[in-house]
């Protein structure tokens, strides 16, 4: 891994930072995707949320025939229970674990800061989020999926069991198909994780009345 933080787009707040939303894109977008989606949200400027949308790596992605492009991991197959690459997984969970730990060397509490991603980076999400020793605010994971969900039982962390862990998929997503979303969220369970799960009526996409819950549920997450 190099030592130099990702990369990213940061929407700041007006006032003081008191929290920090780390979010990460999906396969072949960057954080300039997702960024436009921080006033959406509409948050009350006490909360002083500091939004980070980091780029993942550029590299080949095998189904795509090895086209370059910003990737969280290698997609080698797309067989539902290898999809995806692990080496790349971990790779990723480090580099965006580096850019916590910089927002807490801001002075921000890690019960302050949530992890959230969307497909690819949702996978990131779920397997730091779970495996870290440090105590999030919460978890957003959004038409996704989990990384070696057989792996959670021993390598899952207690510290983040009762974090809030929002888990949202369309019913109609043809490229993380629903069921893929929804045994992410019973392994979760199994687990002994707060995972909630909400579906909605759309694609690989995000819809303005998800939009409306996660502001719904990042402003309970956050409140002091």
């Amino acid at each position: 891994m190099s030592d130099s933080l990702l990369p990213y787009v940061e929407v700041n707040p007006t006032g003081e930072h008191k929290a920090t939303v780390i979010w990460l894109h999906g396969l072949g977008d960057s954080g300039n995707g997702f960024a436009p989606i921080a006033p959406e949200l509409r948050l009350p400027e006490s909360l002083g949320v500091r939004f980070v949308f980091p780029h993942a790596p550029v590299r080949p992605v095998t189904i795509n025939g090895g086209m370059q492009m910003r990737a969280w991991y290698d997609i080698k197959t797309m067989d539902f229970n290898h999809r995806a690459d692990v080496e790349g997984v971990l790779d990723s969970a480090e580099r965006v674990e580096a850019l916590l730990e910089a927002e807490l060397a801001k002075g921000i509490p890690s019960h302050k800061v949530v992890l959230a991603g969307f497909s690819q980076g949702g996978v990131i999400a779920y397997h730091l989020g779970t495996r870290l020793n440090k105590k999030l605010a919460g978890i957003l994971a959004l038409s996704t999926y989990m990384s070696q969900p057989e792996k959670l039982a021993e390598q899952g962390s207690d510290t983040n069991r009762d974090t809030p862990i929002m888990v949202a998929h369309g019913q109609n997503d043809d490229v993380v198909p629903m069921f893929l979303g929804h045994a992410a969220y019973k392994v979760l369970v199994e687990n002994g994780y707060q995972a909630k799960w909400h579906e909605y009526q759309m694609q690989h996409n995000v819809v303005m009345q998800e939009v409306q819950d996660i502001s719904t549920w990042l402003q309970q997450v956050l409140a002091d």
